[in-house]
């Protein structure tokens, strides 16, 4: 079983502006500075939309067999930016303003992947 206590979103945050983004990058987008430190991001956050996904994407669909209807939210980090992510549970559960944390998860093709999942 591969332990994955240690995934977590990676970001970089500006040393001039402090603008914070996802991901490796080497100027900042708000300010043009190349001052720029790699930083984690944080765990938990707050779904600040989100939208139910209620068919089966077209095309070479590789999820389960009975497709289920999920929540996808754009939550919104501490830091000051929002990611895109699937939320887990039931989607009748989720509503903007509510607390998740992130979730890592590995596939059975070894490729690790995340949701969020509502705070307990």
């Amino acid at each position: 079983m591969t332990d994955l206590s240690r995934v977590g979103l990676a970001g970089s945050r500006c040393g001039q502006c402090s603008e914070t983004t996802l991901g490796e990058n080497g100027r900042c987008p708000n300010c043009g500075s190349d001052d720029m430190a790699p930083v984690r991001l944080s765990d938990r956050g707050t779904v600040w939309t989100y939208t139910v996904v209620r068919h089966r994407p077209p095309g070479d669909y590789r999820g389960p067999e009975n497709f289920e209807p999920f929540a996808l939210g754009l939550i919104e980090l501490p830091e000051g930016l929002r990611v895109v992510a699937p939320i887990e549970g039931d989607p009748a559960d989720v509503s903007i303003g509510l607390d998740v944390e992130f979730t890592p998860r590995l596939r059975p093709d070894d490729v690790v992947e995340f949701a969020y999942q509502p705070v307990k």
